[in-house]
């Protein structure tokens, strides 16, 4: 079941979408050599909580976390741990958060100091590819528009695109249908239609699109070939020919700007 939100129920979606989008502004803040994902975590479960909202990865079917850790070659789903992250690291913070009733959902991919070029590249591209999923997101399109965009930027860059793992409706629930693969056929899927809210997710590999599960903790989603994978994601909802981003990474921006000054 495809749910089509009201008026009302979008200006809600943009209040949990923008907590989030201030949840990882301020997570910003703190990523360096040295700090752990746990803190990391902390830092925007406090944040959530502080602001009204309830992060809902937390307890979500035993997930430890409110933020899903994605250091170098996790692709999703790593629980926070009193790993310090390290020159050279990058690291994905994938976060949701509740309010009112709504969830919010994004994701940004961080550069810990220093960064290898090609990985540094491979997060270029990745970004690049989330706002060409987006921008096929027009009302009367296909999910298989969006799942095309992004695979065949990446691909024609030289990255794989991994398939177990995928964008999805968002709305009263974390998860709602439709699924919204970042690999498939153009004119294929689900009919986009205004009012639909949608979370477009590109996970990218340097490597091979092959991957694991961890058998110690059955969410940890690494690369099978251990090279390092991307992941950023915007919550939108479709109005006819330009979808609205209700994300935004513009308080992540500023935070690394600061850093830099």
């Amino acid at each position: 079941m495809i749910y089509i939100k009201t008026a009302e129920e979008i200006e809600k979606m943009r209040a949990a979408c923008d907590l989030v989008s201030r949840t990882l502004g301020e997570v910003a803040k703190w990523v360096k050599p040295g700090v752990t994902t746990l803190r990391l975590d902390t830092i925007a479960r406090e944040f959530i909580l502080d602001n009204g909202g309830k992060p809902s990865c937390l307890g979500y079917h035993g997930f430890p976390g409110t933020l899903c850790i994605e250091v170098n070659e996790t692709v999703v789903h790593g629980f926070p741990s009193n790993y310090a992250l390290r020159e050279g690291d990058i690291i994905g913070t994938d976060c949701v958060a509740e309010l009112d009733g709504f969830h919010g959902d994004s994701c940004y991919t961080f550069a810990v100091g220093e960064v290898d070029e090609k990985v540094r590249q491979l997060m270029k591209v990745t970004e690049e590819s989330l706002y060409k999923g987006i921008a096929a997101a027009k009302e009367g399109k296909r999910i298989g528009d969006i799942s095309n965009a992004v695979q065949t930027y990446c691909e024609r860059h030289g990255y794989s695109v991994v398939r177990e793992m995928c964008g999805h409706g968002i709305g009263k629930s974390m998860h709602e249908d439709p699924e919204v693969p970042n690999y498939g056929r153009r004119g294929i899927g689900p009919v986009l239609k205004n009012g639909m809210c949608i979370a477009i997710e590109p996970m990218i590999n340097l490597g091979s699109k092959n991957v694991k599960i961890s058998a110690e903790d059955g969410w940890t989603c690494r690369t099978r070939d251990g090279k390092p994978s991307a992941h950023y994601e915007h919550t939108i909802v479709i109005k006819g020919e330009t979808p609205e981003i209700l994300t935004t990474f513009d308080y992540i921006e500023a935070a690394l700007n600061g850093k830099d000054s």
